[in-house]
């Protein structure tokens, strides 16, 4: 079978899903096709890859090794797509470049993002740049990908990127992210149990999703959590955010505090009351554009980590070093019939009933050979739902306006926005999306004669 991984010049990213992937031994006779339009990048994955590859087929033996796997790489997106029958988006519009302005300007009027990939002001232009492409990647695949090929979208805005896949790309596709994997490990952590024995269910919308179920051996754990979260001797001081809407709604959310602080009203819109928010230990802890400041000082490093990747050990394709992505085990379970339980990000379809339909929501789900099954969950207490239909309504206007090229929608979503509309008057809102189009026209292409007009 055919493996096409767009945006593969995410080097460490691409690296760990081809490993996970290549860990099973039913999935070992494939291609694996790399796409990205940076060539630099696109060259120093194929030759971690290919060096990876040749040593574990050493490692594993004839018998079971590599042998049947042929590497590929190509900046021609339809090229990659042509045949596969799984494909994975890590795409990224606009690189670093554009993701500056998605901070940077919003700034300027005082709306505070430390992340800025999945709504407010940074997450709404994310979404406008990305969902075209995404929509191209959905027209190839309909047209010379496999036929019922499944699209694993991990790129952001998730859950916008998602919904326009399946609603208005017409390919089946799954929105897949780690925050339910890691809230678990830090859940068992307060609790003083194993992972392995504390059974989760989260539901909701991706980066805003609820940990309903908690518990032990049968047993809820959820009454434990907050005793155990302000007891922490790191935690209390890094997810101040995360404790206090446990506090105050009853349940655990899966994001890091940087992430969560963003797409709420409360804790980012006084510039002299960030600080009591965040913990600068970790830019993920809600440090102001911290991702950004990350990803400029990833850039920095990219030569010295490039000939570190050169020489490091070779990434070892055996279970115990397999990761908790959810890409390669949805595979495995559709390949081989073994049943998988994870959390996706699905259109709704009423599984959690008192949110839309129609949207995205990121609920447990089953992988086997049958396909991938949605239990229902049902309503979820009221005040989740609330917290996260505001958010929702932001995801469908930016939707809307991203396809539309619609500029009212588009400051319609920002002005719904929680944050941006905890900061900025109507005035302001409309200045900042406008200012902010004109930065980012190299990338917007459906908005040209609004930009045009503006300039």
């Amino acid at each position: 079978m055919k493996f096409s991984f767009i945006g593969a010049g995410s080097v460490g990213f691409t690296r760990k899903m081809v490993a996970d992937i290549l860990t099973v031994p039913e999935l070992r006779d494939c291609e694996i096709s790399l796409m990205d339009i940076d060539e630099k990048n696109l060259d120093l994955i194929y030759r971690v890859l290919d060096r990876d590859i040749k040593a574990n087929n050493e490692i594993i033996g004839q018998s079971n090794g590599l042998s049947g796997v042929r590497l590929t790489k190509t900046t021609e997106r339809r090229h990659s797509l042509e045949g596969a029958k799984y494909v994975f988006s890590f795409a990224r519009v606009g690189g670093l470049d554009a993701f500056t302005l998605d901070v940077e300007i919003p700034m300027k009027y005082g709306v505070n993002q430390c992340v800025g990939d999945t709504i407010c002001a940074g997450g709404i232009m994310y979404g406008q740049r990305t969902i075209p492409v995404i929509l191209d990647i959905c027209r190839d695949i309909r047209e010379v990908a496999e036929p019922d090929a499944l699209f694993l979208n991990y790129s952001n805005p998730n859950a916008m990127n998602t919904w326009a896949a399946n609603t208005y790309g017409g390919v089946r596709t799954l929105g897949l992210c780690h925050g339910v994997q890691h809230g678990h490990s830090q859940i068992a952590e307060v609790l003083g149990l194993p992972q392995s024995e504390v059974d989760i269910i989260c539901a909701e919308i991706n980066h805003q999703t609820w940990y309903i179920q908690v518990k032990h051996r049968g047993k809820d754990m959820r009454g434990k959590l907050l005793e155990g979260f302000r007891k922490h001797p790191v935690y209390s001081k890094q997810e101040k955010v995360r404790i206090d809407i446990l506090e105050k709604f009853g349940y655990y959310s899966t994001e890091s505090n940087g992430h969560l602080s963003e797409y709420l009203p409360w804790y980012r819109k006084r510039p002299d009351e960030i600080e009591r928010w965040i913990d600068r230990s970790s830019w993920i802890h809600g440090e102001p554009g911290g991702y950004l400041r990350e990803c400029r000082e990833a850039r920095a490093r990219f030569d010295e980590e490039a000939m570190a990747y050169e020489t490091m050990d070779t990434a070892k394709y055996i279970p115990e070093k397999r990761s908790g992505e959810h890409g390669s085990r949805i595979i495995e379970a559709m390949e081989t019939g073994r049943i998988y339980r994870g959390h996706f990000n699905v259109i709704n379809r009423g599984a959690i009933t008192n949110l839309p339909p129609d949207c995205v929501v990121e609920v447990p789900g089953y992988a086997d050979g049958n396909g991938i099954s949605i239990p229902l969950v049902g309503d979820l207490p009221a005040s989740c739902a609330a917290i996260c239909n505001a958010s929702i309504a932001v995801q469908r206007l930016s939707l809307e306006a991203a396809i539309e090229a619609d500029p009212l929608k588009l400051k319609q979503a920002m002005l719904m926005d929680p944050l941006v509309g905890a900061v900025c008057n109507p005035p302001e809102v409309w200045a900042l999306a406008d200012e902010i189009l004109k930065a980012q026209s190299p990338w917007l292409p459906q908005y040209r004669d609004y930009i045009t007009g503006l300039k």
